[in-house]
């Protein structure tokens, strides 16, 4: 294996123990993690996002986590240019960048590229605003998925923002926006990449893991995070304000749904995000599938898969 010209990608569902897999396997190789979860990039958001431990940052060095204030925006494209940048720095180094999360869209754009977007249009913007509020961000989503459903099954139903630029393009230039991929301009080049992805064959496992986990980080202070965030003036019409749990949660403290309403509501939120998630990966071309089972020794057998691979 040449470690100067290996990329590994571990991808899955959220829940489903990434971020524990990547951590075993950088203690036996020696990799670098770069962050691949549009959740974690954000300042203050740590339990929410199950951001790694100070523990688990100990023993492996991570990169894109806590770069950007949940005020701002982190686009794609800033994601491609900031990865690709680390994967060369990783590899003068002599070391094997491993990208681990579950943004889907960010790792597609990586290997895959992105073609120029065309400039957001106030006129255009403002008729699918009115269409929207005529009809609703649900019914705009369902627009988008018999126009392109590549795009729609990894956007929340309520992402107004990434619906209305969908669609904008959409308009602007006649093309689904997923068209504007392109393998030729691909961020990765001269590379080795393995794909290696974490798929729980029992969504019910799965779904169980996800509400354990939710009720783990309210115990931990998730509401008392969004409550900080909310007065830090943070808009709710922010990417940020929309990560899965968050936005339920600031309806809670809002009092416009009640605590049970906003718990349930999340889970199955981040039930759906692993289903878009599954609806990515089954697509995806050369992955080997390492099928965690949540076994005592899955974790052990995961990692011989992974350096067996190689």
């Amino acid at each position: 294996m040449s470690t100067k010209k290996t990329v590994i990608f571990l991808m899955g569902p959220t829940a489903c123990g990434k971020t524990s897999l990547a951590i075993e396997l950088a203690k036996i190789m020696p990799v670098e993690i770069i962050n691949v979860d549009s959740a974690q990039i954000y300042i203050g958001m740590d339990i929410g996002t199950n951001k790694p431990s100070k523990e688990q940052l100990a023993i492996a060095k991570h990169h894109l986590i806590d770069i950007c204030l949940p005020q701002n925006n982190y686009s794609v494209a800033e994601f491609c240019k900031d990865a690709n940048r680390l994967i060369k720095e990783i590899h003068a180094k002599g070391k094997v960048p491993l990208l681990v999360g579950g943004t889907m869209l960010y790792f597609y754009a990586l290997c895959f590229g992105l073609s120029e977007l065309p400039a957001k249009n106030i006129e255009v913007r403002n008729d699918i605003l009115k269409l929207a509020t005529e009809h609703g961000w649900p019914e705009m989503h369902a627009r988008l998925t018999k126009l392109d459903p590549i795009v729609s099954n990894n956007i929340n139903i309520n992402d107004r923002q990434r619906i209305q630029r969908a669609l904008e393009v959409n308009i602007l230039t006649g093309k689904k926006i997923s068209d504007c991929f392109s393998k030729m301009n691909s961020f990765i080049e001269n590379c080795n990449i393995y794909y290696f992805a974490m798929l729980q064959q029992d969504r019910a496992v799965l779904h169980k893991k996800i509400a354990d986990r939710f009720y783990s980080m309210v115990q931990q202070g998730f509401i008392e995070e969004v409550e900080r965030l909310l007065q830090q003036g943070i808009p709710l019409s922010m990417p940020a304000m929309r990560c899965v749990g968050y936005r339920q949660l600031s309806e809670y403290l809002q009092n416009k749904i009640s605590r049970e309403d906003a718990y349930q509501k999340a889970i199955i939120a981040t039930r759906q995000l692993a289903k878009r998630q599954y609806t990515w990966l089954r697509k995806w071309q050369g992955l080997v599938d390492l099928k965690q089972l949540y076994a005592e020794d899955s974790e052990q057998h995961n990692l011989d898969l992974i350096i067996k691979s190689l």
